[in-house]
């Protein structure tokens, strides 16, 4: 019976990874909450014509004191929580049928040191992290998971089984809906990406690839080429463009072809959606282009 319904739930995990691949390209997300600019979600423009993520960033597996160190899969809180609460949360999915809200887990740094992902063993980081974060989504209304670990200090195999056995065992109790993850182009973050990718793929709904890692100036043709390349090493996978608002961004900006190149991609049946870093300095310049990347999702 276990083997069957593993059987089946396996076949599951293939048919939702094909649908996502094929999916239509009008996913718009956006990471939020992370630089504490005092947004809200209400703050964001939302069009009806996309479907809208919201990524609160970010969920660390640190203590939060001052000298923060590692707690084996135990996630604390460490987005905008005063601006960005439960209740909030429960308002912008009541005001907008097509918002869900992910958490996104790791990130770059925490209180000025690099966030690390540092599992005591596979085992135990998988099991503390089923429960600390079964209790966040519960309490936040989560529907999804984001993994933007950007340092290691695991092999990619065990980076791999942790993060492939957490997002099943999320999946497979119905604590969420979908799974995405966040690489970028270095070689180590890539190692243990791919690795994870080679395994458990076929959960993983989206890849958020943080295009904007790519050196400043990157022109279209350029941008174009990561975008095949990446499109290479997560073959199968529902690929997302994106660009970073805060000053002096890598990658290819919206003033220099982003939305000309996504439009190309998006021509192509290639675009797997757009997402945005940061809510939280988009505010300041009054979401003008969160408005542009939405219009061109929508558009036919």
């Amino acid at each position: 019976m276990a083997s069957s319904s593993f059987l089946i739930y396996s076949l599951l995990l293939f048919l939702m990874a094909s649908s996502s691949a094929a999916a239509p390209s009008n996913l718009f997300r956006e990471y939020i909450g992370a630089e504490f600019t005092g947004v809200r979600f209400s703050d964001v423009p939302v069009s009806s014509g996309v479907e809208f993520h919201f990524i609160l960033a970010f969920a660390i597996d640190y203590t939060t004191s001052s000298s923060p160190t590692p707690t084996n899969g135990r996630f604390n809180i460490f987005w905008d929580s005063q601006n960005l609460s439960p209740a909030a949360v429960a308002a912008i999915k009541r005001s907008h049928p097509n918002v869900r809200v992910a958490l996104s887990l790791g990130g770059d740094s925490v209180h000025g040191q690099f966030a690390n992902f540092t599992p005591d063993s596979v085992e135990s980081w998988v099991n503390n992290a089923v429960d600390s974060l079964t209790s966040l989504i519960e309490e936040y209304h989560i529907d999804g998971i984001d993994v933007d670990y950007e340092h290691f200090r695991a092999t990619p195999a065990a980076f791999a089984e942790s993060i492939g056995r957490l997002v099943t065992r999320l999946k497979r109790a119905g604590t969420i809906s979908f799974a995405s993850i966040a690489p970028f182009a270095d070689d180590d973050v890539q190692r243990h990406y791919l690795a994870l990718w080679s395994k458990y793929g076929r959960a993983i709904d989206y890849v958020n690839f943080q295009f904007y890692a790519y050196a400043r100036g990157t022109t279209v043709a350029q941008f174009l080429e990561h975008f095949e390349e990446q499109r290479r090493n997560y073959r199968g996978g529902r690929l997302l463009a994106s660009f970073n608002t805060e000053e002096n961004p890598g990658g290819l900006t919206p003033q220099n072809g982003f939305f000309r190149a996504c439009s190309q991609l998006k021509k192509q049946g290639k675009l797997g959606g757009i997402f945005v870093w940061t809510a939280d300095t988009s505010l300041s310049q009054g979401f003008r282009y969160e408005k542009q990347a939405q219009s061109l999702l929508a558009s036919g």
